[in-house]
């Protein structure tokens, strides 16, 4: 007989749980959307996200998810024929890659493993054997969220300018944004992309380009491929629905506004410490339960760690029972494998995730362990004990 009843929590890795506040200010009328309030509320948008990506640079807003927003840098700085190296700690390099491909651009990767992040001494090592700088950018990925790598991007930065190579440095925060700290003007970022519905906490549907002068300056230069991407008149337009290539997403903007609202009242510094304290809770569950169990983190060094996704191994055992019953029996959700395709993972049965990102407290992280603790002793699945021990310990203030 199942207890799930009331609200259940989604703890995937996106969409994540979005406050009442938000979904509270979607519920209105259709509002102006040629001058007012609207137009006041999107360029605090874009402030606002400015300011948490630490950029003075350009943003864009795009009717879209993240896959849109690749192919959006694609088209504004790359055309066919172009080369780009892609370094790849998961699914998500691969995907940013695979649009790359079909738009024409040739992509080389640099394959890195599901458990490892990027060597940026490689990175360096491969454009400086690329004398004609035929390579035109760097497409890395902050945390992927298959993997729960989280790559450090500086010394990407410092690779590329040692290899005194101009190749843009091009970032996707998809998963990260607003869950790491990102500094894109201090870690010399030239582009780097998000979505509303991670850290962001807002329902999918919106994403977002930001862009410094050296990639304003390539994209005023290169061919466009297509004028719903181009983002030379959703900077510079003279009308409010340029922005937008048409008419803007009305409510989804009053529900990021809400978002941010409550994300800089709690304050940066406070979110990413509540987001670092709820990764090591996590993290200490699941090395708790691996002590007699199966169960093992992903990514073993915690220096790169995500703090807003966890991605858990469990050896020679199906997790599809775990997640059946969690959900049916409790109404928690957890996230399931992505790119773990082998015999070695159960071709992704032996591995699930877990979303921590966004609008969560203690009672949601630790209700979440103690149910997969209960499912774990339910189904009779070798574990380790102490788990909700060790978890709340990190808790303690």
């Amino acid at each position: 007989m199942s207890l799930s009843s009331g609200r259940d929590l989604f703890m995937t890795p996106g969409p994540s749980v979005m406050p009442d506040a938000v979904l509270n200010a979607m519920h209105r009328a259709a509002p102006n959307i040629y001058e007012g309030e609207l137009i006041e509320t999107t360029d605090s948008i874009i402030a606002d996200l400015k300011t948490i990506a630490g950029t003075t640079g350009q943003a864009a807003i795009y009717v879209s998810n993240g896959h849109g927003v690749w192919e959006a840098t694609i088209s504004n700085v790359l055309q066919p024929g172009d080369k780009v190296l892609v370094p790849a700690t998961g699914r998500f390099a691969h995907g940013w890659a695979n649009v790359a491909s079909q738009m024409g651009v040739s992509p080389e990767i640099i394959e890195f493993g599901r458990e490892t992040p990027i060597d940026a001494d490689q990175i360096e090592s491969r454009l400086r054997e690329d004398k004609l700088h035929e390579i035109k950018a760097v497409l890395v990925t902050h945390t992927d969220t298959s993997t729960s790598v989280r790559n450090d991007i500086l010394p990407i930065r410092h690779a590329i300018d040692a290899a005194n190579h101009p190749a843009l440095l091009m970032v996707d925060c998809v998963a990260s944004f607003g869950c790491e700290r990102f500094e894109m003007d201090n870690w010399g970022v030239d582009i780097a992309i998000t979505a509303s519905q991670k850290g962001l906490m807002t329902p999918p549907g919106m994403a977002y380009v930001f862009f410094n002068d050296k990639a304003a300056k390539i994209a005023q230069a290169t061919p466009k491929m297509s004028p719903y991407w181009d983002w030379e008149l959703r900077v510079s337009g003279t009308f409010f629905y340029q922005k937008f290539f048409g008419t803007a997403p009305t409510h989804l903007l009053f529900a990021q506004r809400a978002a941010l609202d409550i994300m800089l009242a709690e304050g940066m510094e406070t979110v990413w410490h509540r987001h670092h304290t709820f990764a090591k809770t996590i993290w200490a569950a699941v090395e708790a339960w691996g002590e007699n169990g199966p169960f093992r983190l992903n990514i073993q060094d915690p220096a790169f760690r995500s703090n807003a996704v966890t991605t858990v191994q469990a050896q020679d055992t199906n997790c599809v029972p775990l997640r059946d019953w969690c959900t049916q029996q409790a109404g928690l959700t957890l996230g399931l494998a992505l790119g773990f395709e082998g015999d070695e993972y159960g071709n992704g049965n032996n591995v699930f995730r877990i979303g921590h990102m966004g609008h969560l407290n203690p009672p949601m992280v630790l209700g979440a362990l103690a149910t997969i603790d209960a499912g774990l002793k339910a189904l009779g699945i070798p574990h380790g004990g102490g788990a909700l021990q060790a978890a709340t310990k990190t808790i303690v203030l």
